[in-house]
């Protein structure tokens, strides 16, 4: 039988939805249950993949493709459970889907309203795509009280009713601001929270309070009495120095047990957390430090990278060492002496991204690495500007650049309109639309033997995710070649780099994709643990 533990958020948005959703999904998990997690999102873009990294942060992209939330990258670094196109769905693609069965005829000439071809909409994708799981648990984004979340709520009011109380659950996410010159924590923003959902028929069973000091006993019980829920089920959410301390700090706070309480489940072991005690003692106490220069476009909105440094976090773990993360925007360096930011790094990695605004710094942060002998990380367009760099600098093409800007002498990058996946050609064109068009999700690659690549990961074949629309230019492997830079990595049909690199330096690996996605605290990924480990080596030389 499954059950679903609906997750929702109230008072303020960014009290941590999404890791309380992962962290339950793992304490779920180390008790020997089957989880798989979802986010409903309430914004109209169908996907989040035209946005702004400024507007929505990190564009998470799954194995199949699927442009998503950055939730769903925590749901994954957490139980290692692969994200799928089916565990993330818009107010846009729930309409889209609605209004296209309507154009089809589907709903028979009926009048297509809200209640209930939106709301069964909502539910059957809930539903869809679900094996032998023993728990899903959805997250709802937004705030209880924003208008665009309200069929959203309805449709889980009306799936929990469906169910009955032997399979849903109700939690809520609220805050406890503590008041300085009160001196104490006050429960009515959560009160009215509660409120604001039983508005809309919704009883949490359940009440996560952030706060930044343990509840005092009074509160909590205060909490319980206004809000209608038992004293033990108010669970104190409290601020942690990392985020992989969350399991452990809800799991003695009784998070889990009191989940499995309310579907009338004993287990009669408890969780084993030593995984996670292990992982949160390396950060906290790391044998040394190193400090990694990240040269980006999107530096001023930290979650625009959220995987990235997470996967930088995970390679410190797996290395005993503790990252201290630079953040260095690209236009800086495309002013001349700019270079000197980077002097004390012991690594540089270039991420990716999209338009020419900050390529030229890039491409001289690539150059400095080369020259200067630092380990060098490129991912995506950070291996595109390190092959243009040496195309300049290494093989007397001063006119290479990437079509992406606009025309060039020699397009060392250039748009690719077709490519193999699978036993199907995927076609792409300048006039298509933006939306779902890149190259996404998970491609196979194969490795060259004797290639550093091949060295760290240990095997001839991988697959890794994908998202981008312009690649290295198969044409002009030769001649880059000839002065010294490795195409390690190419696709199956040997059409398309995947991975370069530089013989000879301490580390320069540049890759197309996205290693970063797949990088987990208990699994981290071996380009990251490769990198770190050769930022120590440079940091014990310097």
């Amino acid at each position: 039988m499954t059950r679903f533990i609906f997750i929702t958020g109230g008072v303020v948005s960014s009290l941590g939805k999404g890791m309380a959703s992962a962290a339950l999904g793992a304490l779920l998990q180390a008790r020997g249950f089957k989880v798989r997690l979802r986010k409903l999102d309430p914004y109209l873009n169908v996907d989040p993949g035209t946005m702004s990294p400024y507007q929505h942060g990190e564009v998470y992209v799954t194995d199949d493709g699927a442009e998503t939330d950055l939730d769903l990258g925590h749901y994954e670094r957490f139980t290692g459970v692969a994200a799928r196109r089916s565990d993330n769905v818009t107010t846009g693609r729930i309409y889209s889907t609605v209004i296209a069965r309507e154009r089809h005829g589907d709903y028979l000439g009926g009048t297509v309203q809200v209640i209930p071809h939106i709301t069964d909409a909502i539910k059957e994708f809930i539903r869809a795509d679900l094996s032998d799981e023993d728990f899903v648990l959805v997250e709802i984004g937004g705030t209880v009280g924003d208008i665009e979340g309200l069929p959203f709520l309805e449709a889980i009011r009306q799936m929990a009713n469906e169910l009955g109380h032997e399979q849903a659950l109700f939690v809520h996410l609220t805050l406890l601001p503590y008041i300085p010159s009160a001196g104490e924590l006050k429960t009515k923003p959560t009160q009215h929270s509660v409120k604001e959902l039983l508005s809309v028929g919704i009883q949490p069973s359940i009440l996560l309070c952030r706060a930044d000091r343990p509840i005092p006993e009074a509160e909590r019980r205060k909490i319980a009495l206004f809000c209608n829920i038992k004293p033990e089920r108010v669970i104190a959410a409290l601020d942690v120095d990392t985020i992989y301390q969350v399991p452990i700090s809800y799991h003695d706070q009784g998070f889990d047990e009191q989940v499995l309480t309310h579907f009338g489940l004993h287990a009669t072991t408890a969780p084993r957390m030593s995984a996670w005690q292990e992982i949160v003692r390396r950060i906290r106490y790391p044998e040394g430090v190193v400090t990694i220069g990240v040269v980006g476009k999107y530096v001023s909105l930290l979650d625009s990278y959220k995987s990235l440094i997470e996967a930088l976090t995970h390679g410190g773990i797996a290395n005993h060492v503790k990252v201290d993360i630079n953040w260095l925007d690209a236009e800086i360096f495309e002013s001349e002496g700019a270079v000197h930011y980077l002097e004390g790094c012991d690594g540089i990695l270039v991420p990716g991204g999209f338009g020419e605004r900050g390529s030229e710094g890039k491409i001289r942060a690539a150059q400095f690495a080369r020259q200067r002998g630092v380990p060098y990380f490129g991912i995506c367009f950070g291996m595109q500007m390190a092959v243009i760099e040496a195309a300049r600098s290494l093989a007397g093409m001063p006119g290479a650049g990437s079509t992406e800007f606009g025309p060039a002498q020699d397009p060392v990058v250039g748009l690719m309109t077709e490519w193999q996946r699978g036993n199907l050609v995927e076609r792409r064109s300048d006039n298509d639309n933006l939306g779902g068009t890149m190259r996404l999700g998970a491609y196979g690659c194969n490795l060259e033997s004797g290639s550093r690549v091949r060295e760290i990961y240990g095997t001839d074949f991988i697959t890794e995710r994908h998202r981008h629309r312009y690649e290295v230019n198969i044409d002009y492997k030769e001649r880059l070649e000839a002065v010294g830079l490795r195409f390690s990595g190419l696709s199956p049909d040997g059409n398309l780099p995947e991975i370069v690199e530089i013989p000879g330096h301490p580390w320069f690996v540049g890759v197309q994709f996205h290693p970063e996605l797949k990088s987990k605290p208990l699994d981290p990924h071996p380009l990251f643990t490769s990198f770190i480990r050769a930022a120590i080596d440079r940091s014990r030389l310097v």
